[in-house]
């Protein structure tokens, strides 16, 4: 099938070796790989399915991984374009929320003052567009409603101004998983930091460890994994006194149990797996002493066994150790998770744990279902993408109408 060439990432792996002054031979070697493998990575006739392999060629040649995964991807169906036309009005909130939060003098509200009733109500319609994995809805959403809580925090003092930080922090953190997602990732470490700002003024350790979480989620998407480790890590001590006392919050246990899973993935992504496994292990702990039925919604980490069991696939896939991801919490149903995001993740990473395991007429049907639920979000992700492009370079008979579907709604041939 006659793919574009600037749509498979090893054109990019060459550009970037040469960039670097590399030979393949030298490369291949740094990677602890084949020349052979490098070469049919180049050539388009091997995937890159893993973000540690990927991590590691950007480290190598000193590229961003973005620009190497191609991202952002302007697909045209499902509301692509619709989502990316929102982009420049959120950047330019963010970068007014930016100037309000670190108190630049001269600002002036850009609209009129709005109630804080419809702003609560316009936060719970944002977040819920997040939990359903419905990017072209949230990006929509959140310019508007960024602006008006600019206006109030320029407008409102007290009580007011306080529940107005809260509610910028939350529209912050959601903006950051919608421009992750996307492909914009310098935009989606601003959004975290106007919601650390907000968080930094509210002077509250469950905030701010939420929001620790979620600049963790943009420091993984940039594939800066130590300062990933290090921000999560710094959270957890701060939560400790909180986890270990007689009668814990359950916020404070299930942020640590997120931050855990944030470590996890780091860890993995950098090949590290006795510590991927360990960060797992303890974040089932907390999500144990939670409950089965246990899920936090309303810190947006949906943090609870199921969404355990969601990191583990992936650092399955990540470590080469599919079949030991997806067992590795048992007794768990996915479809409990109240969260269409997260079922969205597991299933993608669950598909391409079969693709390591060679089942690949079920990694069709398994990508196939996720897209059925969440067109957009699974179409734009870089790991469904890459795998959608290997199983129509090897074939699957079998599933060949669903593969042709997924490459047709990827955009993957003109």
């Amino acid at each position: 099938m006659p793919f574009d060439t600037d749509e498979h990432i090893g054109t990019r792996v060459r550009i970037a070796r040469n960039a670097a002054g590399l030979t393949q031979v030298e490369m291949a070697g740094l990677l602890g790989r084949a020349e052979s493998w490098l070469a049919n990575v180049e050539a388009g006739r091997m995937p890159l399915d893993r973000y540690s392999l990927i991590t590691a060629i950007a480290d190598l040649t000193d590229v961003d991984v973005v620009w190497l995964l191609g991202q952002p991807y302007r697909l045209q169906r499902n509301g692509g374009s619709l989502a990316h036309a929102h982009v420049p009005a959120l950047r330019t909130g963010l970068r007014r929320a930016g100037l309000i939060l670190s108190g630049h003098p001269g600002l002036a509200p850009q609209g009129p003052t709005v109630d804080q009733e419809e702003m609560r109500t316009k936060s719970t319609k944002a977040n819920a567009a997040r939990q359903a994995a419905d990017l072209p809805k949230v990006a929509t959403l959140l310019p508007g409603m960024i602006e008006d809580l600019n206006t109030a925090l320029l407008t409102r003092d007290g009580p007011a101004r306080a529940e107005s930080l809260r509610l910028m922090a939350d529209a912050a953190r959601t903006a950051r998983m919608c421009l992750n997602q996307l492909g914009y990732p310098d935009l989606a470490w601003v959004a975290a930091e106007v919601a650390a700002g907000a968080a930094t003024q509210l002077d509250d350790p469950i905030v701010k460890a939420a929001v620790a979480w979620d600049r963790c989620g943009a420091l993984l998407h940039q594939a800066s994994l130590p300062e990933a480790v290090a921000v999560a890590e710094a959270a957890l001590r701060d939560l400790e006194p909180l986890a270990v006392a007689a009668h814990p919050e359950q916020d404070a246990l299930s942020l640590r149990g997120a931050l855990h899973l944030r470590c996890a993935i780091a860890h993995a992504r950098g090949s590290q797996s006795t510590d991927a496994w360990a960060r797992i292990t303890a974040a089932l702990e907390d999500a144990e002493r939670l409950g089965d039925t246990f899920y936090d919604l309303g810190n947006h980490t949906v943090f609870g066994k199921g969404v355990v069991a969601v990191h583990a696939a992936e650092a399955g896939v990540e470590v080469e150790e599919p079949d030991t991801g997806l067992k590795k919490v048992p007794d768990v149903d996915i479809d409990s998770v109240p969260s269409r995001e997260r079922r969205t993740h597991y299933r993608v990473d669950k598909a391409r744990a079969y693709r390591q395991m060679g089942r690949l007429p079920a990694a069709v049907a398994t990508l196939k279902q996720a897209a059925a639920g969440a067109p957009y979000y699974v179409y734009a992700d870089p790991m469904a993408r890459a795998l959608v492009s290997d199983l129509a370079r090897v074939g699957v008979p079998s599933q060949a109408a669903a593969l042709s579907s997924l490459i047709r709604n990827m955009e993957l041939v003109h």
